[in-house]
């Protein structure tokens, strides 16, 4: 086993909202796929990388509660932190040093889901 996660998803309350609340913080496209069943907006990804979506009809309903998904933060989590309450969202907890293992910081999406991002710098 290379990873111990392989996939995520983000429930949203508005999908549309969504999408575009991550698109704007991540500075990345999200790739819409068609589902008669449910609606999927995909994170980019490396192809043998974790991916993961937005998600909206599932089921799923977002929480602040439960698992913590760490979005990567790229070079310096600053950069995709400082866009996270410009786009709607809302910073729980400011970028923090993790000692050797580098950064992370905590926010709430515009549909209540508390995610966060790490990264080295």
């Amino acid at each position: 086993m290379s990873n111990a996660i392989n996939w995520f998803e983000l429930p949203s309350n508005n999908f549309e909202r969504a999408v575009k609340f991550y698109s704007e913080v991540l500075e990345s496209e999200l790739q819409l796929m068609d589902n008669p069943e449910m609606k999927m907006a995909f994170f980019p990804a490396q192809e043998q990388g974790v991916g993961g979506c937005v998600t909206h009809g599932n089921g799923n309903e977002p929480t602040d509660k439960g698992s913590l998904i760490y979005l990567n933060g790229g070079d310096d989590l600053d950069q995709p932190l400082s866009r996270v309450e410009r786009a709607g969202g809302k910073v729980i907890m400011p970028k923090s040093a993790i000692g050797e293992n580098g950064f992370m910081a905590i926010f709430k999406d515009t549909e209540g889901n508390r995610v966060a991002f790490h990264s080295m710098n």
